[in-house]
C-alpha cells in the first residue's frame, strides 16, 4: 500500500499525518509546537518540521507529501534565497494603515473586482506595504516573495533557485496582488505594494507535482499544497453547499463554491480552493483563544470551562461578551478591544462568563455564515471544526445561535488529513481526488434562540461606534 504524508504548519504547531493513499486509513503522526507571536523566523518551522516528522516515526517509506500553512504571511528571500526578516504572520496587524491607504488608492470596488479581495492587514500585499515604508533596506534587498507554505515546499526540495519557488491558487488568492478566476499574478499591485518587480511562486494546478523532496522524504513526489482552510475543506471531503466554520487561532467561515465571490465590502474574501474552485470566505481574528483566555482568567482548563457554560440558560441571562481580544478583521476593527455587556448582580458568575464567552465566539461566525449567504452561497449542510470545536458546551449551543444543524466531523486534523489526500491525488494523476472515508459526522440540532444574536448585535455596534 503506497504511503502518503500531509503537512499542517499553522499558526501554534506543525502537525505531520501519515496515510495509506488509497483508503485515507492514519499509519502514523507527530506533532511539534511553533514559536509563539505574529512576527517568526521562517527557520523555525522547517525545524518543527523535522521534529514533527521525528515524532511521526519518519518519512522515508512515503511516496508523495504535500503541505498545508497557515494563509497570507509574508515570507521575503534575497536573489541568493536566505531569509531577509522574520516572516510577517497573518495575524500581525501592523499594517492596517498601509491596508487603508491601498484600499484608498484603487478603490474597494476596484480590489474586489481585481482580485476578489479588498485589502486589510491580513493580506501579504499590505505587509509588503509595511516594509517598504518602514524598512526600505528591507524592501530593497528583497527579490522574491512567498507564503509559509510555499517556503515549506521549496525547502523540501532542497530550496536553491528561486525561479523553483511554487505555490498553489488557494495560497495565492490571498496574497492581494493575485487573479484567482484568470489564474495570473498582477504586477501593478506588486509593485504597487513593495515599490518593484519580485519573483512570485508558480502556481501549480490542484494535482500538479512540484518536483521530488530531497531532505525530508526523499525521493517522494511534493505535491502542490494549499493555504490551511483550502487544505481543511479538501480533508473534510466539503463539496458544493457544505460550509466549514472553524474554531481554531483565527475564527472561519468559509464555502465550496463553483464561482468566485467579488464582494466590495471586504467581508467575503474570494479566495480559490484546493480542487479548481473557490473559497469564498469570512476569517475572524478570534475563536479559540477567547475560550483560552476566559478559562485562564477563571482558573480552569477547557473541559471545565464547558461544564460552566452548560450550567447557565441559552443567552447568558443577559450577558454579552464581544470577544475581540485581539482587534478584529471582520468587521475590520484592527485597534478594537473586547467588551461585556449587561453586567448584572445576577450574571456576574463564572458560569455566566463561560456561556458568554462561548457565545460571543459562535455569534461572530453566524454573522460570517450570514455574510456567504449575502454572496449567493448555497448552504446544505454546516461543518463545524478546530480545536474549539471540542468543547462541548460550544458544540451544543452552536445550532441555537446559528439557526440550523451543525455537524461535527470524527476528530481529525482536517489540514494535515486534506494536504495528505491532495499528495495522493497527485500521486495518481487521476482527475478528482480520491474518495476518503474517514467517518459519519456528529449532528447536533436545538431550537434557534433568536434573542443572543440580537442582544449580540446590539453590544457589537456599541463597540463598532466607539472604534
Amino acid at each position: 500500500m503506497p504511503l502518503v504524508a500531509g503537512v499542517d504548519s499553522s499558526t501554534q504547531s506543525c502537525t505531520v499525518v501519515v496515510r495509506d493513499a488509497v483508503t485515507g486509513a492514519l499509519v502514523r503522526h507527530g506533532r511539534a509546537p511553533h514559536p509563539a507571536g505574529s512576527e517568526v523566523d521562517p527557520r523555525a518551522w522547517e525545524a518543527a518540521l523535522y521534529e514533527a516528522v521525528a515524532a511521526a516515526g519518519g518519512l522515508d517509506d512515503v511516496a508523495a507529501i504535500a503541505v498545508g500553512g497557515q494563509q497570507h504571511g509574508y515570507v521575503s528571500l534575497d536573489e541568493r534565497g536566505e531569509v531577509v526578516r522574520p516572516a510577517l504572520l497573518w495575524n500581525d496587524t501592523r499594517s492596517a494603515p498601509q491596508a487603508r491607504d491601498l484600499v484608498d488608492e484603487l478603490g474597494a470596488e476596484e480590489w474586489a473586482r481585481s482580485t476578489g479581495l479588498v485589502p486589510v492587514a491580513s493580506f501579504t500585499i499590505t505587509k509588503a506595504r509595511w516594509v517598504a515604508e518602514h524598512e526600505p533596506e528591507n524592501a530593497a534587498r528583497t527579490a522574491a516573495v512567498c507564503l509559509p507554505h510555499d517556503w515549506l515546499t521549496w525547502r523540501l526540495r532542497g530550496g536553491g533557485d528561486l525561479t523553483a519557488l511554487t505555490t498553489d491558487r488557494s495560497d495565492a488568492s490571498g496574497t492581494g496582488w493575485f487573479d484567482p478566476q484568470t489564474v495570473t499574478y498582477l504586477p501593478e499591485l506588486v509593485r504597487r505594494g513593495i515599490g518593484h518587480d519580485l519573483v512570485l511562486p508558480r502556481v501549480l494546478a490542484p494535482s500538479e507535482s512540484a518536483g521530488t523532496a530531497t531532505t525530508i522524504a526523499p525521493g517522494a513526489l511534493v505535491a502542490a499544497g494549499a493555504g490551511d482552510n483550502a487544505a481543511s475543506a479538501l480533508g473534510l471531503s466539503a463539496g458544493v453547499g457544505d460550509v466549514v466554520l472553524s474554531v481554531g487561532t483565527s475564527g472561519v467561515a468559509c464555502a465550496v463554491s463553483e464561482t468566485a465571490a467579488n464582494d466590495p465590502t471586504g467581508t467575503v474574501a474570494g479566495f480559490a480552493d484546493a480542487t479548481g474552485r473557490y473559497l469564498p470566505l469570512v476569517a475572524m481574528l478570534n475563536a479559540a483563544r477567547v475560550l483560552d483566555a476566559t478559562g485562564s482568567m477563571l482558573g480552569v482548563d477547557h473541559q471545565a470551562l464547558s461544564d460552566l457554560a452548560a450550567r447557565t440558560a441559552p443567552g447568558a441571562d443577559g450577558l454579552v461578551m464581544v470577544p475581540y481580544l485581539e482587534g478584529e478583521r471582520t468587521p475590520n476593527r484592527p485597534d478594537a478591544a473586547g467588551s461585556l455587556h449587561g453586567i448584572t448582580l445576577t450574571n456576574l458568575s463564572p458560569a455566566h462568563l463561560a456561556r458568554a464567552a462561548v457565545e460571543g465566539v459562535l455569534c461572530g461566525l453566524a454573522d460570517g455564515l450570514d455574510a456567504l449567504r449575502g454572496q449567493g452561497v448555497e448552504v446544505r449542510r454546516v461543518l463545524l471544526v478546530g480545536g474549539g470545536a471540542k468543547s462541548r458546551a460550544l458544540r451544543e449551543s452552536a445550532p441555537q445561535v446559528l439557526g440550523c444543524d451543525v455537524l461535527v466531523p470524527p476528530e481529525s486534523e482536517a489540514v494535515a488529513d486534506g494536504a495528505a489526500r491532495q499528495a495522493a491525488w497527485a500521486l495518481s494523476g487521476a482527475a478528482e481526488p480520491p474518495a476518503w472515508e474517514l467517518g459519519e459526522p456528529e449532528r447536533y440540532a436545538a431550537d434557534p434562540v433568536p434573542r443572543i444574536r440580537a442582544r449580540y448585535a446590539e453590544a457589537r455596534e456599541a463597540v463598532l461606534d466607539r472604534c
